[in-house]
């Protein structure tokens, strides 16, 4: 295939099968600018779908990031009601929500990490309700990626300007399953895979997983009744499916945010608001972090752990085989939607309240007394190896083998 029909076929996989645009709904894209070209190709396949309307909110992150510089944390952290409300509005409606990223990897180093924080949290505060929306299954989501220059160097650093964001195309259009056979048939078939085991891990109903490799984790993460794991694709609360992210190669659920025990250790650099944290480990008890460092990026992980009580606890947990398509490439992404997905890997923060039977229909305090977490984070770290082996324990003590050497045993 030429580069123009990969691409091609990448933006009307995005609205085909990314958020399933589907007559009548409004699409809203977040799009930045070093992709708008794609953005329009995405909007037009989204139109021809029969979309209502395409709602197009461009981005810069190195005007972001002068901001960050110059304007005060208080004009910062003062989302205005008009913008709160047009994200909000069309979240009621029922919209599609696509996000387009294209982020230099150590964009925000340097930048004032008050300010930083004080954005999450007034973000999160000012579009409560399309995220709760958006929980409830009244939003469908994906996340899909483009390269820009940076990030692309970053990656290649032996490649500059063109040939490193080329390199990054070939690698986006791999792991997209772009450029062998039919992509939507390709995602059909993966799809297929990703329930097959999500069903298996539901019929074991695990009590708790425990992770152990020569890096030193060991941790047992302990699972609340009635979860529920999922994998690729997902419904809206009208029965019609889409693909949150793409690519995606996890099967996942939700931890019990009171009941996590022991030590885990990264085994990949997590980027988290522009900056580094690499080689860190955090020790749990009773479900909180109590413990903590990094050789890079000690105070970056600060920062997080104190954006709120939340932030010290688990919100999600994933399986991911080592010998899978993005693992395979050899490459780190700095990028957690193509890094979460070559590692097994938890989530600090906020959880997903469908991963627990009937969970999006409970109150913020119901979810929480059957374990779910709450947090303005939801911030994803790798922890899978090569030697990761993971036993779950069943509710009758039963123990089973999950993971050896980095992949599932089933």
């Amino acid at each position: 295939m030429t580069f123009q029909k990969k691409i091609n076929a990448y933006a009307k996989l995005v609205a085909t099968h990314g958020v399933n645009a589907t007559r009548g709904k409004y699409v809203c894209i977040s799009c930045p600018l070093c992709a708008a070209g794609f953005g329009r190709m995405v909007a037009e396949n989204c139109y021809r779908l029969g979309a209502a309307d395409v709602i197009m909110n461009y981005y810069d992150e190195q005007f972001s990031k002068i901001r960050y510089t110059w304007a005060s944390k208080e004009v910062i952290g003062d989302i205005p009601f008009w913008q709160a409300e047009r994200r909000n509005l069309y979240a009621r409606q029922g919209c599609c929500n696509i996000s387009i990223i294209a982020d230099d990897p150590e964009i925000f180093t340097g930048v004032d990490s008050d300010k930083l924080m004080t954005a999450a949290i007034a973000s999160k505060k000012a579009f409560k309700e399309f995220y709760d929306i958006m929980d409830q299954g009244g939003v469908r989501w994906t996340v899909v990626a483009y390269p820009n220059e940076k990030w692309a160097e970053k990656i290649f650093p032996a490649l500059k300007g063109e040939k490193a964001i080329a390199a990054l195309w070939d690698n986006i259009f791999t792991t997209v399953r772009i450029g062998g056979g039919d992509a939507e048939e390709n995602w059909e078939q993966h799809d297929s895979v990703l329930k097959e085991r999500a069903e298996k891990l539901n019929a074991y109903a695990f009590d708790s997983l425990h992770y152990t490799n020569s890096l030193g984790t060991d941790l047992w993460v302990y699972l609340p009744e009635n979860h529920i794991w999922y994998g690729g694709s997902e419904f809206d609360r009208d029965g019609v499916r889409y693909f949150p992210n793409m690519p995606t190669e996890e099967i996942f659920t939700m931890p019990h945010k009171d009941k996590t025990e022991g030590i885990v250790y990264s085994a990949m650099p997590l980027v988290y608001q522009g900056a580094i944290i690499d080689r860190f480990h955090l020790t749990f008890q009773k479900g909180k972090v109590v413990s903590y460092g990094a050789e890079t990026g000690e105070a970056v992980l600060k920062r997080l752990l104190d954006t709120d009580d939340g932030s010290k606890m688990l919100g999600e947990v994933a399986l991911i085989p080592i010998s899978s398509p993005i693992s395979d490439l050899g490459i780190l992404f700095y990028e957690t939607l193509f890094d979460e997905n070559a590692s097994c890997h938890l989530a600090l923060g906020e959880c997903y309240p469908n991963t627990i039977r009937g969970g999006e229909k409970m109150t913020e305090e119901e979810l929480a007394a059957h374990g779910g977490n709450k947090s303005v984070n939801h911030v994803d770290f790798m922890i899978g190896t090569a030697d990761m082996s993971i036993d779950g324990t069943k509710p009758d003590g039963t123990v089973i083998p999950v993971f050896r050497n980095g992949n599932f045993v089933f």
